[in-house]
């Protein structure tokens, strides 16, 4: 476990020097036994130890004598109890991904590495306070069939099988996001067929095996 404590610290460190999170914002967690591994609520990156990463149960059971999980801890319980392929949630207020967010747009197939999230497209979720049940469930709907999506006014959330891969796929949205916000200062992009997306989504499954 001690591990995995510190390569969550090392990922949450990341946050902030990849500019994905500034801070204290965000929060990452890993799969682990009955339960997962989560930052904890309120404390800078830049000052975590191995005893501030809290462990909760997939019942939603922590012990709160080792300190409080982020607050936003119930989307992951949901997310792991929900998709028996997520091993690793990666969950940043990244700017431009969260710029798009605030527009309540999820991001159409402009280019083909959006397939990366798993879809045709990236769904918004929508909008709930945080750390509420009801935006648990507004974010599994925008995962349904996706490993990535944007949260309305707040970020965007990311897992994958293990933590590496869950970090590049939230800076893989990002970049996308950054990309999108660009074209659409040209004008209104071409978007690419549901066809042609089946076809890169086919391709998508051997891409980044090393």
């Amino acid at each position: 476990m001690k591990n995995l404590r510190s390569e969550i610290i090392k990922y949450s460190k990341m946050l902030n020097s990849k500019k994905l999170s500034a801070l204290r914002s965000g929060n990452i967690s890993l799969r682990y036994k009955n339960g997962f591994l989560i930052t904890p609520s309120g404390k800078k990156y830049s000052s975590l130890k191995n005893k501030d990463i809290v462990f909760v149960t997939l019942n939603g059971v922590y012990d709160e004598k080792s300190g409080s999980p982020s607050s936003e801890w119930k989307f992951h319980q949901d997310i792991y109890n929900s998709k028996k392929q997520a091993k690793a949630i990666v969950h940043a207020h990244s700017t431009n991904a969260t710029a798009v967010s605030c527009h309540k747009k999820g991001i159409p197939p402009f280019h083909y590495m959006v397939a990366m999230a798993g879809g045709h497209d990236i769904k918004c979720a929508n909008y709930a306070t945080y750390g509420t049940r009801k935006l648990s469930k507004n974010i599994l709907k925008a995962l349904t069939d996706r490993k990535a999506c944007l949260i309305a006014n707040h970020g965007q959330i990311a897992f994958e099988e293990n933590l590496s891969k869950a970090f590049e796929l939230a800076e893989e949205v990002e970049n996308i996001s950054l990309q999108y916000i660009t074209s659409l200062k040209l004008g209104k992009p071409k978007i690419l067929s549901f066809k042609e997306m089946n076809k890169v989504l086919s391709k998508a499954k051997n891409y980044k095996k090393g």
